[in-house]
């Protein structure tokens, strides 16, 4: 930089900038300024022509008044105009208040570019320097438009001094940054890699933060730049701190540099070539080695340069995740950090740590300091850090030490930071499920998590823990008991309420037999916390009344007075209300078989992703210590279960709830088939009545449900026992689309597209059916969509028991029935297996059934497959067998003139439509 000669003092702005400050209140800072913008506007539409040296002082009082908080509306005229000057601190001044007075929508932009193009071509470096930071500082989309394509150039350039370069390239980084878009790739690339090797490590430190850059959007451009890298990488670490003299930080060289060109390597996978990776090693290596050697240097300077090479070589070694020595060694440098006494220090070594836990050649390392670890999560005070440590015990954990580390997050969970609370939960809900042998341990470690945090367990846990048990037939028992202990404290949190209502509900019964679990007081104990509970876990607690009374008979008319009570049939609340009215009606007129079918248990939730894992990725954000569940291949995953206790089984006994995600919801199996008859309906439908408009025929239930789709998008357009169809309608222009849908007379005024589906549905599934509709023209016809689908032959019935189930009687009934009883065939040999036809006129009709006796509930679970694509027989002869091992009443089958159909719609109605509300309870 051109020294400042004596005259270049501006004696006049150190004396404005004196009475400022000696200013005694706001109001006479106001006046003295007003004062000098007088003079300078005066002065700048004076007759008299001012010398380059007047203008500058004035352009630095104005730029100062602004820097105080005034606006400026005048003067950037004579800024521009100083950029002519070939005085080094007039063009320094003109430079400095364009960068922060003008914005890229001035009129002024054209002008200063033409500038700033001049001061590029004089080959002036220090003119050069000043117009380059300019562009740098003020960065707009214009100032990319007008030079990206000439900064390359002189970056490259053989003549361009080395000064020069560094302000080309960290211009040119700037323009990437802003607008990427408008910097060309070009042969410029190749050459800006070799920079690497110049002889000025400024250039190269420049050079190294450009290339970094570009080479994460572009990596195949720079993928040379890569043995270029490790080559004055390998050069820095080697050398002594005498060598590099001027970039030497406190005995450390060029630390900036080195981190730098650490970061670019972070961009490549492992290099190819064994040379240059041997070389790279040999890098890393000395880098472990000089962080073991006691500090040149007490002062804190050095010890940071030096851990920040050391942290950045760490990264590194991560990232290639190839070299088992270099792994272990890192993991032992960063144990030794875990007792530092400078908390960065600490924080950045858990942090590490966490990432090297991912890694299966570090992960039996990285346990090696679990004491550690754990003793930093009692004792550290910066909370930080603490979270960084229960990060760390959440990567760590596996089945060897899943229950030491659960324990002690939830021995800290008592005394844990408010802000980290609900974060903790989470990892150990997640913990306890992903490593649990023991299921009774997993129950126990959740309703202990919800005892010690109960306001922090989110929805996502209570609903996990309940998927689960039912999922695990060896757990139910366990978990009645022990939710009923828990129950008994005075002070239960909701969520416990809610968990205990839910399980006792399904399993109750799995203790009944126990006096001091007796259905009495199961049912009191939930209903003491009734009235403290909220709303919706009032409503889940009714839903377990009700299973109360199919489980447990004897105590029917203890829960329909309370029902019955004035509390609950003329509660304020809808849903309460709506509840207790269906649920008292249900066990008044519902026979014990409807009532068994009605409120039979939950079947088991297809399995997913957990909701819990979902959410703790959602709440960390990506790349942080969650994303390592999918790293970690070896280790187990998540037991069976879904996302959420909603979802319910697609069988004949199940009713979809109509609240069901419809976002990916698709139709049972579909089937193309001719059109039905023409049936003429208008499209005009009143939208704020109860029911739909004259319409053409459609399937019953889905009347109503036409006519809400006038006014939305979303919802349930069809719902039965065994279907739901949810619709998500999006609109566009010209759009095209088909599936397996036919469309009544042949509907001309609309083009169809569909993707092809799954042909098969699973019990509980969801398919999606994407259908692109383009309307040709307009018309007066309501078009009908015409879905057909078969559901499975296989049907069950669960009732209870009317007799003593005794083995013998029960084969001569299952003789009886007219199907012969196989032996040794079902594994379980308790259950019975029986085999039949059933002759008509027209065919023959196999028939199989077996029977599987609960003798604990005193239940039968019947499942009967008849060979017929009617599912009405199914429905009428295992209708007939339940009712003949329970109380046995004539159910005589039709004769061929039976309308299965009509049978159908019969048994499915008296099946009660309750099913979908238990369910999402």
């Amino acid at each position: 930089m051109p020294a400042v000669s004596k005259g270049d003092g501006m004696r006049g702005l150190a004396v404005f900038i004196s009475d400022i400050r000696n200013c005694k209140s706001k109001e006479a800072e106001i006046k003295r300024i007003n004062k000098e913008l007088a003079n300078i506007r005066s002065k700048f539409k004076g007759d008299k022509a001012l010398d380059g040296y007047s203008k500058k002082k004035y352009v630095c009082k104005l730029l100062f008044i602004f820097l105080l908080g005034h606006d400026i509306d005048f003067g950037h005229m004579e800024a521009v105009n100083l950029l002519s000057s070939n005085r080094y601190t007039e063009k320094q001044i003109g430079y400095l208040f364009i960068s922060v007075l003008v914005n890229s929508n001035s009129e002024l932009i054209r002008l200063i570019n033409n500038a700033i193009k001049n001061d590029l071509a004089s080959r002036n470096p220090t003119f050069m320097g000043l117009a380059l930071h300019c562009i740098a500082n003020v960065g707009s989309r214009e100032m990319a438009e007008a030079f990206a394509g000439e900064i390359p150039k002189i970056l490259v350039a053989g003549d361009t001094m080395d000064s020069v370069k560094q302000s080309a390239a960290l211009c040119l980084l700037r323009l990437y940054r802003t607008s990427p878009d408008l910097v060309p790739m070009g042969d410029w690339t190749s050459r800006v890699v070799h920079l690497l090797n110049d002889q000025h490590l400024g250039v190269v430190t420049a050079a190294t933060s450009l290339i970094t850059t570009l080479a994460q959007k572009n990596p195949e451009e720079f993928k040379t730049s890569v043995s270029l890298a490790v080559s004055r990488l390998s050069r820095i670490v080697t050398s002594a701190s005498t060598d590099l003299q001027d970039y030497t930080y406190y005995f450390v060289p060029a630390p900036w540099l080195s981190v730098k060109l650490l970061r670019l390597l972070q961009c490549y996978p492992p290099p190819e070539d064994p040379a240059v990776r041997g070389r790279l090693t040999e890098c890393l290596e000395t880098i472990l080695n000089k962080a073991q050697e006691p500090p040149k240097s007490k002062k804190v300077q050095h010890s940071n340069a030096k851990n920040a090479v050391l942290f950045e070589a760490i990264s590194l070694i991560i990232h290639h995740d190839s070299e088992p020595n270099l792994l272990v060694r890192a993991c032992n440098q960063l144990g030794q950090f875990l007792q530092h006494r400078e908390t960065n220090l600490r924080y950045l070594a858990l942090e590490s740590m966490c990432t090297l836990a991912s890694s299966e050649f570090s992960h039996e390392a990285v346990k090696t300091h679990i004491e550690t670890v754990i003793n930093a999560l009692k004792t550290e005070r910066d909370v930080s850090v603490r979270q960084r440590a229960v990060d760390l015990l959440y990567a760590m954990c596996d089945r060897s030490n899943a229950q030491q580390i659960v324990a002690e997050m939830l021995n800290y969970l008592e005394t844990a930071d408010y802000s980290i609370r609900e974060e903790i939960v989470l990892k150990v809900a997640i913990l306890a499920e992903k490593y649990a042998v023991d299921y009774t341990w997993y129950v126990d470690t959740i309703l202990n998590l919800i005892r010690i945090a109960g306001d922090y367990v989110s929805e996502e846990v209570w609903y996990r823990v309940i998927q689960i048990v039912i999922n695990r037939d060896d757990v139910q028992g366990y978990a009645a008991k022990t939710v009923f202990e828990a129950l008994q404290a005075p002070a239960c949190h909701e969520n416990l309420v809610k968990v205990g209502g839910y399980i006792l509900g399904e399993f109750g019964n799995l203790i009944a037999g126990d006096p001091r679990s007796s259905p009495l007081i199961q049912f009191n104990l939930l209903h003491s916390k009734f009235h403290l509970c909220s709303v919706p876990t009032r409503a889940l607690l009714l839903s377990t009344y009700i299973k109360f009374v199919n489980l447990f008979p004897e105590i029917k008319t203890t829960i329909q007075d309370v029902l019955r009570s004035d509390s609950q049939l003329k509660n304020a609340d809808v849903e309460l209300q709506q509840r207790a009215v269906e649920y008292l009606r249900l066990s008044t007129i519902a026979s014990t078989d409807i009532l068994a079918t009605v409120l039979e248990e939950m079947p088991p939730f297809p399995e997913r992703e957990s909701s819990i894992l979902a959410k703790l990725k959602k709440k960390k954000g990506p790349g942080t210590v969650t994303d390592l569940e999918e790293i970690k291949k070896e280790r187990s995953s998540d037991m069976n279960g879904s996302a959420e206790p909603t979802s319910v089984n697609a069988s004949a006994v199940s009713t979809p709830s109509p609240s069901a995600d419809l976002l990916g919801l698709g139709a049972a199996p579909l089937a193309n088939s001719a059109p039905p008859p023409s049936s003429s309906g208008s499209l005009l439908v009143d939208v704020f009545s109860d029911s739909a408009s004259a319409v053409a025929p459609l399937a019953p239930g889905s009347d109503d449900n036409f006519a809400r789709f006038v006014c939305k998008n979303n919802g349930v357009l069809f719902e039965n026992q065994l279907l739901q169809i949810g619709l998500k309608s999006e609109f566009r222009q010209n759009l095209v689309i088909s599936s397996l849908i036919s469309f009544l007379n042949h509907f001309l005024c609309l083009n169809l597209q569909t993707k092809p589906v799954d042909p098969t549905v699973d019990g509980g599934a969801q398919v999606q059916q994407v259908v692109n509709i383009e309307c040709v023209s307009d018309f007066m016809e309501a078009p009908i969509l015409n879905i057909q689908f078969s559901p499975k032959q296989e049907v069950q019935n669960i009732f209870k028991a009317k007799h003593p189930m005794d083995a013998e009687i029960t084969k001569a009934k299952i003789i009886g029935f007219g199907s012969a009883l196989l032996e040794e065939v079902d594994p379980n040999p308790a259950n019975f297996v029986g085999a039949g036809i059933i002759h008509t006129k027209s065919t023959q009709i196999g028939c199989l059934l077996r029977l599987e006796p609960n003798l604990q509930a005193q239940k039968w679970l019947v499942t009967m497959d008849v060979m017929t694509e009617n599912l009405a027989i199914d429905l009428v002869f295992l209708q007939k067998f339940s009712r003949t091992i329970g109380p046995f009443v004539a159910f005589q089958v039709a004769n061929q003139d039976f309308d299965h159909k009509h049978s159908l719609k019969i048994f499915m109605s008296s099946s009660c439509s309750q099913v979908g509300r238990l369910a999402k309870c």
